[in-house]
């Protein structure tokens, strides 16, 4: 690769990173074809580009971005996979179904709105992050749930009066 295809290939990272929210790195390596196959279809399915990325470049888009990536560059080392998703917990969902079956993907480590995780232990956390749609879903549920409360009690109340007369 000529240093102009690096430079490329380095503006070409750094504008995928631009304005990103949720970026996964992970070790695919030794994954048979068709798992992998599987794998690039799942992430398809849910929304997740999945790309294999050179680790000195990534490092260096990393560095060029406006985005403050911290010590995710340390992780950049052998096979690296980087997971784009809009949701924080697909990419974590995802390589949990995987392990089920196998000992990879392996979390290298990921950048979430701002927080940075390093290391395979944090995948059980991250799976469990709840997405906006879900927590949106969760206070709809809170916010009704007293009124449900106050119609049944009338509902019940005028039950009983009309059993009284």
């Amino acid at each position: 690769m000529t240093r102009e295809e690096k430079s490329i290939a380095i503006e070409d990272l750094t504008a995928k990173l631009a304005g990103v929210n949720v970026i996964y790195l992970a070790d695919t390596s030794g994954l048979d074809a068709a798992t992998t196959s599987s794998l690039r279809r799942a992430c398809f399915k849910a929304n997740i580009k999945l790309e294999v990325v050179k680790n000195t470049l990534l490092a260096k888009a990393m560095e060029a971005s406006d985005l403050n990536f911290g010590d995710l560059a340390s992780v950049l080392k052998g096979n690296t996979s980087m997971m784009i998703a809009e949701t924080a917990n697909g990419p974590a969902k995802i390589i949990k179904e995987f392990r089920k079956k196998g000992k990879k993907p392996l979390l290298k480590g990921a950048f979430i709105t701002e927080d940075i995780y390093i290391g395979d232990e944090n995948l059980d956390n991250l799976a469990a992050i709840k997405s906006r749609a879900e927590v949106i879903g969760e206070i709809i549920g809170l916010l009704q749930s007293p009124a449900q409360r106050v119609i049944a009690a009338l509902q019940n109340q005028e039950g009983k009066e009309e059993v009284a007369e």
